[in-house]
């Protein structure tokens, strides 16, 4: 039952019990509703909910945190307001731990690395600029990025942030002269077919907020010949 109608709703399930659920995010789907007007994940998955078991009226579902629209991978919601504020907590305290997956066409100067910055959102082009040194209006930003991989014409990094800023991974790879592929906000030479970013919220984990088991969950890679490479 819950396999058809996530077909139906276009929705990738990967986790779910009485309290939480969890999402393989598309490339193009918005998590919370913007000026755009389209509608976001959030309101899908309640769509989903209220289906699935039979609920008249207003379905709760709390979000936890984002993804940026080109990007996929690991959106985790909140079904009950008693574990809403719990999950909040973790990822504030960064008891949640998450890795990403990143395609990269030029070479990354070291194996692996820490990087920090200071970055500098700018509103008016929804973009944020990494400088080496603090600047007026800027947070500092750290991220940890590893090879994994060394596919014919591209790498594949594995990240840990330390920090989360907006746009973080893609201005800061961008900063060493590593643009995400398919990124031409950040300098990549050539966007992807389906106008995403290969930027994929791999792993999740955590606590779960009411039953305190230890939740480790991994996202499905997008299907597409580069990222199927990436399993082989």
């Amino acid at each position: 039952m819950s396999k058809i109608l996530s077909n139906k709703y276009n929705l990738q399930v990967i986790h779910e019990d009485n309290h939480i659920i969890v999402v393989n995010k598309r490339a193009g789907d918005i998590v919370q509703g913007d000026k755009t007007g389209d509608k976001p994940l959030s309101e899908v998955v309640k769509e989903y909910i209220a289906e699935k078991y039979n609920k008249p009226g207003n379905v709760y579902l709390g979000v936890v945190h984002r993804l940026d629209r080109p990007t996929t991978g690991i959106v985790l919601f909140s079904k009950t307001s008693k574990a809403l504020p719990r999950l909040n907590k973790l990822f504030a305290e960064k008891k949640a731990k998450k890795t990403y997956w990143a395609l990269v066409k030029k070479t990354p100067p070291k194996t692996k690395d820490t990087l920090i910055h200071w970055l500098k959102k700018n509103s008016k082009n929804n973009k944020s600029k990494a400088y080496d040194k603090e600047v007026e209006g800027s947070k500092k930003a750290i991220l940890h990025y590893q090879i994994i991989k060394k596919l014919e014409n591209f790498y594949l990094l594995e990240i840990d942030l330390e920090t989360g800023r907006h746009h973080q991974i893609r201005a800061q790879l961008s900063s060493i002269g590593c643009p995400i592929k398919g990124d031409l906000k950040y300098g990549f030479d050539r966007s992807n077919k389906d106008a995403s970013i290969s930027l994929h919220a791999r792993t999740l984990r955590f606590i779960h907020p009411v039953k305190k088991e230890d939740i480790n969950i991994v996202a499905p890679l997008p299907r597409d010949p580069l990222w199927n490479a990436c399993n082989n």
